[in-house]
């Protein structure tokens, strides 16, 4: 199940929202009893087999949590804290990692029919819990059904932000919800909605029409425009997805920390990473790269290494190595050689860097194939084929009106309009969310593409 789906609009939200706000605001367990079954419910409509091991995750760091907390200060809570990483990281590396593992020294082998939906994300969230514990920094939480419902959380579940214990500790036993919080997380609701049906899912059409063509036809043009339409796509999708989920959790009393800032308006690939998922970069941050000393020593290795790590947690594929080693090689570079010139060429010139460097980067995110992604990189910079061909012009002149569009959405300025139209007419927002929800509910009676990227990771 996805929130863009009509199942989950018509029926699952509205049924979960009404047994939710049944319960007096007081009763804070049997609300996190009721989000627990709800949330187990949604992940069980994609993958039934899997809520086993999502439960099994939450259970394994919440039973060793209690005694890592016991043995503070001792040699026993270390040892626990490796037993949580080597369980979640065994059942990570053995699920999504195993045949891909094996398959670079030639054997093949298949460890799950298909990869269970979000285990990156959950995995990230129940140990940044007991490393949290493991310093100090949270208290351990006593009760399973309410730990449950932070690691099954459906808004966040299988697509992010990663939501550490730590953001939603307060939260959990205590929360409430006002008619201004609901409000705003129905505002926030609405636009990640009409992100993804109407800008992610038009884009992501054409990028699949060009980057899924035979190479042997595409133009130069066809895999730039396809690429543009798919960092389009990706960026939609998934800060649309991050959307929901942050106003899904205001309607229900938590608060979700922002997971993106515009990222395409950054004048280096610095600043990118800083505003694209910014909870997986934190997590990074926080628990690889400043513990194997940051800045301080060996940064250089530490920067690859991280990106290493962060290019393989996206998927079980070479290319997706490639992409984040990229990504961090450029990374080195803004840092020893590009700063200063980059603080002196005039910002256009900056920005224009930035999203040509990005614009490649999702060419490798791209194509698992190893073999078409080189062809494609060759058209990509001119090399083997025509500058255009007619189905690209085609799809250019048709959607010419599109690209200002996406364009204009992946910056500020619709955000300070609607600020600016609600502070002169405060139920312009209402207004705006209902047209908004009505029209893509309108859309998604007659659409059949409605993929969500991030769902695989």
């Amino acid at each position: 199940m996805v929130f863009s789906s009509l199942v989950f609009l018509v029926l699952f939200l509205p049924i979960f929202l009404i047994s939710y706000y049944v319960i007096p605001g007081r009763f804070v367990k049997a609300k996190n009893a009721v989000l627990l079954l709800f949330s187990l419910l949604f992940y069980a409509s994609g993958e039934p087999i899997w809520v086993v091991v999502l439960v099994f995750s939450g259970l394994w760091d919440y039973t060793i949590g209690l005694f890592i907390t016991r043995f503070r200060g001792r040699w026993q809570s270390k040892a626990l804290l490796c037993l949580s990483m080597c369980g979640n990281l065994g059942l990570l590396l053995l699920l999504k990692y195993g045949a891909f593992f094996l398959s670079l020294i030639g054997v093949t082998a298949t460890f799950a029919p298909t990869l269970p939906i979000g285990i990156s994300f959950y995995t990230f969230q129940t140990l940044s819990y007991t490393l949290d514990l493991y310093r100090g920094e949270v208290k351990p939480q006593r009760n399973p059904i309410t730990f449950l419902s932070f690691v099954a959380m459906f808004p966040q579940l299988v697509a992010g932000p990663i939501v550490r214990y730590a953001d939603v500790e307060e939260g959990l036993a205590q929360r409430r919800v006002t008619a201004k919080s609901f409000s705003y997380g129905v505002t926030r609701f609405a636009a990640g909605l009409g992100k993804k049906v109407i800008l992610a899912n038009h884009a992501g059409k054409i990028a699949a029409e060009l980057l899924g063509a035979d190479v042997a036809f595409a133009s130069t043009g066809g895999v730039w425009l396809g690429t543009l339409m798919f960092m389009f796509q990706i960026y939609f999708d998934f800060s649309g997805y991050s959307d929901m989920a942050i106003g899904l959790g205001k309607m229900i009393g938590f608060d979700f920390k922002e997971n993106f800032d515009h990222p395409y308006t950054a004048k280096s690939i610095t600043d990118f990473w800083r505003k694209w998922h910014i909870s997986l970069g934190s997590f990074f941050r926080d628990y690889i790269y400043i513990p194997l000393g940051g800045n301080r020593r060996r940064a250089v290795l530490n920067i690859l290494l991280t990106w290493f790590l962060t290019g393989l947690w996206h998927g079980a594929s070479v290319n997706f190595i490639l992409w984040g080693m990229y990504f961090g090689v450029i990374l080195l570079l803004e840092k020893y050689v590009l700063r200063g010139l980059l603080q002196r060429v005039p910002a256009f010139i900056a920005h224009l860097y930035s999203l040509i460097a990005i614009l490649f980067g999702w060419l490798i995110f791209y194509f698992t194939d190893l073999g078409r992604l080189a062809a494609f990189a060759a058209r990509f910079w001119g090399a083997g084929g025509p500058f255009t061909d007619p189905r690209t012009t085609e799809l250019l002149l048709g959607n010419l009106w599109m690209l200002p569009v996406l364009a204009l959405f992946s910056t500020r300025i619709p955000a300070r309009v609607a600020g600016r139209l609600k502070g002169a007419a405060p139920y312009s927002e209402h207004v705006i969310n209902f047209a908004l929800l009505c029209f893509c509910f309108v859309l998604l009676i007659g659409q059949s593409f409605n993929p969500f990227i991030y769902f695989r990771f």
